[in-house]
């Protein structure tokens, strides 16, 4: 990994003390992500899950784009998931992808731990 990839992964470790990281470098140089588990609020089953995305070699001036969760997490009011959520698969598991891009990609602020964070937000808060 290159050390800004490095680097994420020390944050995101950090940022996730009570989750698992699972981390597979890549030959470019980047990386690709496993936390086990998040958790996606009351709105969601299960609740917990894992989420996965690649942090590619050009990181940090690259989005963390898109993100990956379990394909079995439901809303707990029966409603399909709305813009944003697809079915899809991503290094080998069934998932759902979270298009969540960031526009204003800022590379002195828009740091892979916040990213995640932004994205678990967004699912508390829908």
């Amino acid at each position: 990994m290159n050390p800004e990839v490095e680097q994420s992964v020390k944050e995101l470790q950090r940022c996730f003390p009570n989750a698992e990281l699972v981390v597979r470098p890549v030959d470019d140089g980047g990386a690709v992500v496993t936390i086990d588990p998040i958790d996606l609020g009351p709105s969601y089953t299960p609740r917990q899950t894992w989420m996965k995305f690649a942090i590619g070699f050009q990181y940090p001036h690259a989005d963390i784009y898109p993100l990956f969760i379990s394909a079995d997490v439901t809303r707990v009011d029966g409603q399909p998931h709305g813009e944003g959520i697809s079915e899809s698969s991503f290094d080998g598991d069934s998932a759902l992808q979270l298009s969540r891009r960031s526009n204003r990609l800022n590379p002195a602020v828009d740091t892979a731990a916040l990213k995640v964070n932004k994205v678990i937000q967004w699912f508390q808060h829908l």
